[in-house]
Formats: C-alpha cells, structure tokens, sequence
C-alpha cells in the first residue's frame, strides 16, 4: 500500500521541478506559500522579475495595489497560516515585448490539483487575472473579463474573479470604475470574514 505524499513532501518534490527547464530564462525556481491550513488560496499569473530575484511572492506594485484591495497589511497577506499563494505558473517564463510571458502550461495542469489535496480548509480562491481565471473557470468566463469580474456572485462561495493589479492595467482600472465602487467593498468583507473566523 502506497503512503499518501505529506503536504511536505509535496513543496520538496514541486521545489525540484525541472519540467520548464528548458524554456525558462533562468535556472528554475518555484515561487510559492502553502500550508495545510490557510483559508484563502491567491492564485495569480507568474512570478514577475521582481518577484524571482527575491523568491517573495506579490513582492512589487502590483502586490503593493492587491494589498490595498484585500485591506491587508504585509504582515497579514504573508501569513501562512492563513494565505496560500500559488501562481498559474510558478516560475519566472521571462519577457516579451509586451510585458512578462504568459506561464509555462504545463505548470498549473500538473501541479494545482496537487496542492489542492493537502488544502482542506479553502473557504475562497481569489482567481487574479486571465490565466487564474482560464485554469479554474473553463466553460463558465463571460465574453471578457469585465463581464466575469462583474459576476463575480455567480462564482462564488468557491471563486472570486478579480483583474490583475499590475500598473499595466491602469486604463482598465480607469474604464470600469465600478469594480472599485461594486466589487472591492463585496472583496474585502468576504476576505475579513474568512481570515477572522475562529472556527478555521
């Protein structure tokens, strides 16, 4: 009889990782925070630049502004015990004229239902952006993202859609000034709920 592979055992085994090898800028290096016992699980894009040089998720503006969105200070998003962090894509896939390039597509495919065995106590996945989205919304996105972060009701108690908080996105944030006014009051109260619950 086979032993079941301990959450562990588990970051030992994604932490050795060489599948992207190959197509990655830089030597691999997995960039994520999990624990058996967080209640909120951010799932983003890939780490960015940034983001690879200091092995600390969310570490640039763009996580500086999805703080701002959760109501959270460092100290709370970095919580652990608390926050699971997980990105589309776990290492930095490098850049391209337009920005950094989408995740490597083996990544989330082989490595997300793997986490998600040992995080039992989810209570809400916060899907950043398109890759997030398309991973875990297969068959149920609106026509763009606005229409699915708009339904964000529809999604839930299981997901929660957001655009990406990157600078680069500044014109949508400019465009569609209802998600600061509809959607991030509706976010942060869902997200205040579930870290403050002492039952977790």
């Amino acid at each position: 009889m086979l032993m079941k592979e301990t959450l562990i055992q588990l970051i030992k085994r994604v932490k050795q990782c060489r599948i992207c090898e190959r197509k990655l800028p830089f030597p691999p290096k997995p960039i994520f925070i999990v624990s058996a016992t967080a209640n909120l699980l951010i799932v983003g894009q890939a780490p960015g630049i940034r983001v690879h040089k200091t092995g600390i998720p969310w570490n640039d503006p763009s996580g500086d502004r999805l703080r701002l969105w959760l109501n959270l200070n460092r100290e709370q998003f970095y919580n652990e015990s608390k926050i699971a962090i997980i990105p589309a894509g776990l290492c930095y896939p490098g850049k391209s004229v337009r920005g950094d390039i989408p995740p490597m597509p083996e990544c989330a495919p082989k490595w997300h239902p793997e986490f998600r065995k040992h995080l039992n106590k989810l209570k809400l996945t916060l899907l950043v952006g398109n890759h997030a989205q398309n991973f875990y919304l297969k068959g149920r996105l609106k026509k763009t993202m606005a229409d699915t972060v708009r339904a964000y009701n529809e999604y839930l108690p299981h997901f929660f859609p957001i655009p990406h908080p990157s600078p680069r996105n500044i014109m949508w944030f400019r465009n569609n000034l209802w998600f600061e006014k509809e959607v991030l009051p509706q976010l942060k109260q869902i997200v205040s709920t579930i870290l403050n619950d002492t039952k977790s």
